[in-house]
């Protein structure tokens, strides 16, 4: 058992100083004062100039690797466990990207599997840009309603050239499969959608929807700061279905990227709900740049830290509050993806806390009630780091 004493508490909204008292994995109770004098079995963590926030939740990483738009040699490696850690990422949602055709969804799931059985929370999306997508069973429906950690499809891609170019029909077929598998398996169901560089990009998911029972926030757009004609029409768009930020591009292609703090705060000034944005990494995803003619001229790669760099870039930069910029990887993923106990601090939830400074330094890390970072040193690494 931990007790956090006295620490501002964010769950991601204030509720000022509370002690935590955690145990067996999860938060037990959440209150001004807990006494538990002489407990031999106890830790006790002093909150003092502290806040507590929910452990970050990164929804969209390659945790079994990536890439190879520029031959085999440009395959990226897997997520690390040491990776999560320093950017306060409690659980992650695993995809395949570009390579659908030699990376297997079977190797992502053991990749979940193996952060799992590190004391981290994964899961992952079944598929891969290509449709029909790759899938373990006979489809990604029987995935989603018949594998645990599955709980939707992604990322399929449109708007890019790297895209299978699904048809409406296509794309509703897709989405109504991954919603009938949510709805069996009790889970979101959701589409994870990769957008890319093409003009009017959002139109494929309006005229899935439109021409459908389907509703739009059954799709899940990422890369929507990925350049600014892309950005502007975001702007309409969220505000009838939800939208993912990439925070690990920006640095890369500062010449195509909204810088995603300046674009969160100029999507809520435009009217988007607070709650339909999200941000996430692409960590471990190759960020290609390729030429007119589609020669790839730049290959870089996502890291988890770059949420916690984007968040706190919003606090401080865009003047946004530390309740509001923490719901964008915590509480609005988690209701997104239906991820019960994850993304709030609350009694009963998983024990996933996010220990901060004044300065919004990461101090301590725990993951389902484990102190996987202490004093700012990662105390947990992956087998072979």
């Amino acid at each position: 058992m931990i007790l956090i004493r006295q620490i501002e508490t964010y769950t991601p909204t204030y509720l000022g100083k509370k002690d935590i008292l955690t145990g067996g994995g999860k938060i037990i109770s959440i209150c001004d004062h807990l006494d538990f004098v002489g407990n031999p079995n106890l830790e006790v963590i002093d909150g003092t100039g502290l806040m507590a926030l929910p452990g970050l939740i990164d929804a969209h990483v390659h945790i079994a690797g990536a890439g190879g738009e520029g031959g085999p040699a440009t395959r990226t490696a897997g997520l690390r466990i040491s990776d999560m850690l320093e950017a306060g990422v409690t659980t992650v949602v695993g995809c395949l990207g570009t390579d659908g055709y030699t990376r297997s969804v079977e190797s992502v799931l053991m990749k979940v599997k193996s952060i799992r059985h590190e004391g981290l929370s994964a899961w992952m999306f079944t598929g891969a840009y290509q449709i029909p997508p790759p899938s373990i069973l006979e489809n990604v429906g029987k995935d989603i309603a018949m594998i645990e950690e599955i709980i939707g499809v992604g990322e399929v891609a449109l708007s890019d050239h790297r895209s299978s170019y699904p048809t409406t029909q296509e794309l509703i077929r897709l989405a109504s499969m991954a919603r009938v598998g949510g709805m069996l398996g009790n889970k979101c169901g959701i589409v994870n959608i990769h957008m890319g560089d093409a003009k009017d990009p959002f139109r494929p998911l309006y005229d899935a929807s439109t021409t459908s029972e389907i509703p739009l926030k059954q799709f899940w757009p990422t890369h929507c700061n990925r350049n600014h004609h892309i950005f502007e029409d975001a702007k309409e768009y969220g505000k009838k279905g939800y939208l993912d930020l990439t925070a690990s591009s920006y640095p890369y292609f500062p010449e195509f990227e909204i810088k995603p703090s300046k674009a969160i705060a100029e999507l809520l000034r435009s009217g988007v709900p607070l709650q339909h944005i999200t941000l996430t990494s692409d960590a471990c995803g190759s960020l290609p740049d390729f030429d007119e003619q589609g020669n790839l001229v730049k290959l870089e790669m996502g890291y988890p830290l770059s949420v916690f760099t984007e968040i706190r870039d919003s606090i401080l930069e865009e003047k946004m509050s530390i309740s509001d910029a923490f719901s964008l990887a915590t509480s609005n993923v988690a209701g997104i993806l239906k991820l019960a106990h994850k993304g709030r601090i609350q009694e009963n939830n998983d024990a996933d806390l996010l220990i901060l400074d004044k300065e919004l330094n990461i101090i301590h890390v725990l993951a389902n009630g484990s102190v996987m970072v202490r004093n700012g040193n990662i105390l947990k690494k992956g087998a072979y780091e």
